[in-house]
């Protein structure tokens, strides 16, 4: 029932952008916090950013000023913009969802950033 489909990870140069989307269905989005998460290899989930069903957002140290969270216009969408990135960014993404006592991830997709 509960889906959540990401897209938009890739490989990109040190200082470049991407944005991920994650599009979740089978939710009710004024009632989930959405996140993102992220795990390089040999490394543990490291959460990244997260946002509250009311608006607040807050993010991991080493991505301040770089990240930003963000729901749609229209339909259950989070995105994740990340501008500046780093070759320490590398890592697949996970979209996350927090909603009826439940955690649900999406597939992951890697992002890779090179020097």
């Amino acid at each position: 029932q509960v889906q959540l489909v990401e897209s938009g990870g890739g490989l990109v140069q040190a200082g470049g952008s991407l944005r991920l989307s994650c599009a979740a269905s089978g939710i009710i989005f004024s009632i989930t916090t959405m996140a993102w998460y992220r795990q390089a290899p040999g490394n543990q989930r490291e959460l990244v950013a997260f946002r509250t069903s009311g608006g607040s957002t807050k993010y991991t140290d080493s991505v301040k000023g770089r990240f930003t969270i963000s729901r749609g216009n229209a339909g259950n969408t989070v995105y994740l913009q990340m501008n500046s990135l780093k070759p320490e960014d590398t890592a697949v993404y996970y979209c996350n969802a927090k909603y009826g006592a439940a955690d649900y991830w999406g597939q992951g997709t890697q992002v890779t950033v090179s020097s």
